[in-house]
Parts: structure tokens; sequence; C-alpha cells
């Protein structure tokens, strides 16, 4: 298998959890509410972390800490917005708005490397948008509500976020280990420290299956996909991986059917096709993109990761 398969499994292996983790925090949302729910999900994913980190002697020096708390706070951010943003708005617009990030991530990559890809890249992404217009809304759209535009500011700060982290990781000597951790870390801190009493009456009152469920959240979403997030990007283009990230909407349709027993009418199975039209015609032009301008493949990192291949401790992502 090549690397660029590898790489591309990888993400996809990211959106599938963070597909799946709509139906779970939707569940949980109902037990705690945002602020007590993303604080124990990055409690758990720091704690996880934490074992990793001295099991496996991680570096964590002062880059690990500097851009740890710098792409800690942007990820938090989107999890902040995100979660607020859908219980304010519809699954129609939700889906439709957060999928922009395909967009908006090459045109901030553009800026960040003073180069744009060709055009049919962003035919092929407009082709994805669609398709998950159809697929999450049956076509439909409303006039923007303040969820609309909380949902629209998670998907700016999420291609924002894409972007550092590829140029991060590739431009300075990180154990992304420790990076993640420090992220997790900060995330627990924050949320924590702005609901303290829904954060002790979740502990409190969580049933067994709850915990599971954010065991789910903060292992899955936040251990395996920050780290595999942050392994993959230091090894393809920023456009590329928010591409396949943004077949994240496919797989929550998915979930709701087989777990959640919803229907998908013609129109959701029609963008379904777009989905992986548009995003496989996408990586075709993105990596003819690579092979024409001659921009070398970025080495691997120096410090292994274990999220790859080791223990897979999955919301929007929430």
């Amino acid at each position: 298998m090549t690397r660029d398969r590898r790489v591309d499994l990888l993400l996809l292996g990211v959106a599938v959890v963070w597909g799946s983790s709509y139906l779970a925090a939707k569940v949980l949302l109902d037990v705690a509410g945002v602020l007590p729910l993303l604080a124990l999900r990055y409690a758990g994913a720091a704690v996880a972390l934490a074992v990793v980190v001295a099991v496996t002697r991680a570096r964590l020096g002062r880059e690990e800490l500097r851009c740890g708390v710098l792409l800690g706070l942007s990820q938090a951010a989107i999890l902040a917005l995100e979660t607020y943003g859908v219980a304010g708005t519809s699954a129609t617009n939700a889906g439709l708005l957060i999928s922009l990030t395909i967009l908006l991530t090459p045109g901030f990559e553009g800026i960040v490397r003073r180069s744009w890809l060709p055009p049919a890249f962003f035919a092929a992404a407009l082709v994805a948008v669609v398709g998950v217009a159809l697929l999450v809304g049956g076509g439909g759209f409303r006039v923007p509500n303040h969820g609309d535009l909380l949902v629209l500011a998670a998907a700016v700060v999420r291609a924002a976020h894409v972007t550092a982290i590829g140029r991060v990781t590739r431009t300075r000597d990180l154990d992304l280990r420790g990076l993640t951790f420090v992220q997790t870390a900060l995330g627990a801190v924050l949320f924590t420290v702005l609901d303290p009493g829904g954060v002790s009456r979740a502990v409190a009152h969580a049933s067994p299956g709850q915990w599971a469920g954010i065991a789910y959240l903060a292992l899955g979403c936040s251990v395996f996909a920050f780290l595999a997030q942050s392994w993959a990007v230091r090894r393809t283009s920023a456009a590329r991986a928010s591409l396949l990230l943004g077949t994240e909407p496919l797989f929550a349709v998915l979930v709701g059917v087989v777990l959640g027993g919803e229907l998908l009418g013609p129109l959701g199975a029609l963008g379904a096709v777009l989905i992986l039209a548009g995003t496989a015609w996408g990586q075709r032009v993105e990596r003819l993109a690579r092979v024409r301008t001659a921009v070398p493949e970025p080495p691997p990192g120096p410090h292994p990761v274990v999220a790859a291949d080791g223990p897979r401790p999955t919301t929007g992502r929430a």
C-alpha cells in the first residue's frame, strides 16, 4: 500500500469516527450541557494521552507547549461553535455550512503558500458541497439564523485549523503525541472552568452507558482523530485532507440510518454519490497538481505516532 493510500485511509477513518459522533453527542446532550460534555470528553482524552506520553516517553518541550496551546484553542473553538450551532439550527443547514470547509481550506492554504490549485479542484469541491446539501437536507435551505452563523464560523475556524496543522507540523520538529496532549489538556481545563457546576452534576448523574458514550467521544474523536489528523496532514496537503474529512456528513447519515433508524430518500442517495464523486475527483486533481509543480513530499517526522497503528482510543465532532 502506497503512503498516499495510507494517509487517505487514515483521514477517512477520522471522517468515520467524527460522523458517528453526531448520534452519540445528541444522546449525551440530553443529560449534560454543551460545556460539561466537552469538558468530560477533553478530560478523558487528556488522561489517555498522558498515559501514552509517559509510556512512550514522548517529548513535551517548549515547541509542543507553544504550538499545542495555539492549536488547542482553535480546536476547542471549532467544537464549541459547532455544538452550539447544531443545537440552534436544522441538520440541513448545519451539514451544508460545515461542508464549506472543503472550499475554505484551499483558500487559506493558497494564501499561506501563495499558490493556487487548478479550477477543477474547486469544481470538485463544489460537487461535494452540493452532495452534502442533498444528503442532509433533501435540497432545502432557509434563511440563516444564529445557529447557522455559528456553524459557518466553525467551518471558517476548521479550515484555518487544518491549514495551521499542516504548516506547523511540516515546518517544526514536533512530537505529535506531546502536541496533542497539550491540546486536550487545555480543552479540559478551559471547558471545566467555564461551567464547573455543570461538570460536577454530569459526573454525579451519568449512567454507565453515558460514561461509555463519553469515553467513545474522548478516545475516538479526540485521541485517535486529533493524532491521526496531525500525522496525516503532515504527509499531504491541507486541501486534500480537508476534502477527505469533508466526507464526514456521509458517514453521519450512514450511522443514522443503520443505528438510528433514519431513512435515506432518493435525494439523499444522490447526495451520497456526489460526495464520493467530488472527493475522488478532487483527490486526483490535487495529486496531479502536486506532481506538475514538483513539490517534494514532506518527509515523515522523526517521532513515531501511536494512534495510526496502536490502540485506538470519535464531533464534529461533537
